[in-house]
């Protein structure tokens, strides 16, 4: 059993944009679920983003994203979940050495805030680098550029297989030409990018989720939940 924190950080993205017909954000589910998973393993969770503000991604808000159990969790202020979102802080405010697993939630406004966000990296960065987990779900592999090995200062997921939203997923959405009209880099670019090699499951929303070591993966939102159970299963081996 690991001798590290019993406690995940949970980033959460501070941009938001239009996108589509909405607005991205955070992208829900893909918070709420690793959180639910986390909690009923026992262990505590703090949610935090760079520059301690949120708004939702409005897509994930929907019925096709969001089940009524779900929304009823999320729409109740009094909800462990959503208290926990309320009270989300800058990362620069949270200690490294308390937890044993990073977990990055997403959006599409991940793609925006995180390739830059220095202290979600460096928090991220610190928890690798004391034999703890860091976990990405969905556009959220848009934070590894600066999250360096502490040994050679390379990026963590060089040589690693890693997965992201795929850009078929983003063409299935209609908004492949907003993205890159942004300018924003996506999953498998980053993945080519940072030396690490992109993996896929056929289908762009199957649940489908990768573990390489201590980095572990998942697709989409469909994936959250898998995601976090498997960083469970590589915490109990550490």
């Amino acid at each position: 059993m690991s001798s590290l924190p019993k406690r995940v950080f949970i980033a959460i993205t501070s941009a938001s944009a239009p996108l589509g017909d909405g607005q991205t954000g955070v992208f829900i589910s893909e918070a709420q679920h690793p959180f639910n998973v986390f909690r009923a393993a026992g262990f505590e969770v703090d949610i935090g983003s760079e520059h301690g503000k949120w708004s939702p991604d409005s897509l994930s808000l929907t019925a096709n994203f969001m089940n009524d159990e779900d929304r009823k969790q999320y729409e109740d202020r009094d909800s462990e979940f959503r208290k926990e979102m309320d009270r989300n802080r800058k990362a620069e405010e949270f200690d490294a050495s308390k937890y044993g697993i990073f977990f990055a939630s997403a959006g599409h406004a991940a793609l925006i805030d995180f390739p830059t966000a220095k202290h979600l990296q460096a928090l991220a960065s610190k928890i690798y680098a004391a034999g703890g987990i860091v976990s990405t779900v969905c556009h959220a592999p848009a934070i590894f550029p600066s999250i360096l090995s502490a040994t050679d200062n390379t990026p963590i997921v060089r040589g690693k297989k890693i997965t992201g939203f795929t850009t078929q997923g983003e063409h299935d959405l209609g908004v492949y030409d907003t993205l890159k009209g942004m300018g924003l880099l996506l999953p498998d670019e980053h993945a080519a990018a940072l030396g690490a090699e992109y993996v896929r499951s056929e289908g762009p929303w199957d649940d489908f989720s990768v573990v390489d070591g201590r980095v572990v993966t998942g697709m989409n939102p469909q994936s959250a939940a898998s995601t976090a159970r498997k960083c469970l299963e590589v915490f109990k081996g550490l």
